[in-house]
């Protein structure tokens, strides 16, 4: 098989055919005013589908509950103007030949109380800490709990409804979701706490009504992570039987393809085995996986981010062996594709001297 040529081979999930085994990773730009994308964002993501990106996956938006976000330009999936926003985003997108999926985000406990928009809505999660050790204000109650649970259905029916080809939902990274997942901020004694499998509890309840609100074939992911915004060492599961634990539940809830957020996607997970988290993931659940982290740069997103640096280019020859051993079924990328709209269409064409290093200045655009 000649080079990357894998990448470039179709991939089925339910009845929705990708082209392609490349994804664009969802990425927080802040560029939509008030919550609501513009032209400018429907021309952004219709640049990425007119070359070659496989499935496009949005950045964050906010689901139908007002204190979902802490950034007053970063979109919301409710709201009249805020949908048609996305139903142009849509419409362009597949316009150009490509597929999109919105990821519905709450960031939970990482909004600090008065954060924009809605400053009134105080900050949930589920035990009311901000980190491990550092309470904020009260936990949820059942009755926010229920609320949360359907403004996310909610807006998964929306995205049915307006065209989009699935939907992701946001349990990575520290938020909302993740909160529940993880021990250190999790301290609930009722139904949705306790050992690692309870704690999937609320997480399992989102999936469940989205995919009441969606139906049996439109497509839903889960983005989860070990790793926390907070805590880049912290871990959800330290063994791969913890891990199946944890992903069962999640499983019978209704998760199509787990989205697997690692920093460095050519990381082992555990002791003994050459699999990262996607490569575990998909052995245990039988599921699709994405594996994503790095992808196709020579600095991970902390050395970005923190030290405020740029990235150089690097091979995906490992990337290549994991999709041809099937141990991944597709490939998120990121960065690379914030500064390089044509980063796809250049490696599927062997125009690889013609990618774009990835420049800090680009996430101050939509490029």
């Amino acid at each position: 098989m000649p080079p990357y040529e894998i990448l470039f081979t179709p991939f089925q999930i339910k009845g929705l055919t990708l082209p392609n085994r490349i994804v664009m990773a969802p990425m927080t730009r802040a560029q939509s005013p008030g919550g609501v994308p513009g032209d400018n964002v429907a021309a952004y993501y219709r640049r990425r589908a007119e070359n070659g990106v496989g499935l496009i996956l949005t950045e964050g938006t906010a689901p139908a509950t007002p204190e979902a976000l802490n950034d007053p330009n970063v979109p919301h999936f409710y709201g009249d103007a805020a949908l048609a926003g996305w139903k142009n985003v849509e419409t362009a997108v597949h316009q150009a030949g490509g597929l999109i999926m919105p990821q519905l985000w709450h960031v939970g406990m990482r909004r600090k109380p008065g954060d924009l928009p809605n400053p009134e809505a105080r900050p949930l999660g589920p035990s009311g800490l901000g980190e491990p050790g550092k309470p904020v204000n009260e936990p949820m109650t059942e009755a926010e709990i229920a609320r949360v649970i359907e403004g996310y259905a909610r807006s998964a029916a929306d995205a049915k409804r307006l065209g989009f080809d699935g939907v992701e939902i946001h349990g990575a990274h520290g938020y909302l979701i993740d909160q529940f997942f993880f021990a250190g901020t999790n301290l609930r004694t009722d139904r949705y706490g306790g050992g690692i499998r309870e704690r999937t509890r609320f997480g399992a309840a989102v999936i469940q009504a989205c995919r009441k609100a969606v139906g049996p074939d439109f497509p839903v992911f889960l983005r989860f992570s070990q790793w926390k915004g907070f805590d880049y060492g912290a871990r959800l599961a330290t063994t791969p039987e913890e891990l199946a634990t944890f992903l069962e539940p999640l499983v019978e809830a209704g998760v199509d393809v787990f989205h697997c957020s690692t920093r460095r996607f050519w990381e082992p997970e555990f002791e003994g085995s050459t699999l990262n988290l996607a490569g575990w993931t998909k052995k245990i659940s039988g599921k699709p996986v994405i594996t994503v982290g790095s992808v196709g740069l020579d600095t991970d997103f902390t050395t970005t981010f923190r030290e405020r640096k740029n990235a150089g280019i690097a091979r995906i020859d490992r990337l290549i062996e994991m999709l041809e051993a099937r141990e991944v079924d597709l490939v998120a990328v990121g960065r690379a594709l914030l500064s390089d709209p044509a980063w796809a269409a250049k490696i599927r064409d062997g125009r690889v001297d013609e990618l774009s290093a990835f420049n800090i200045e680009t996430l101050k655009v939509l490029t």
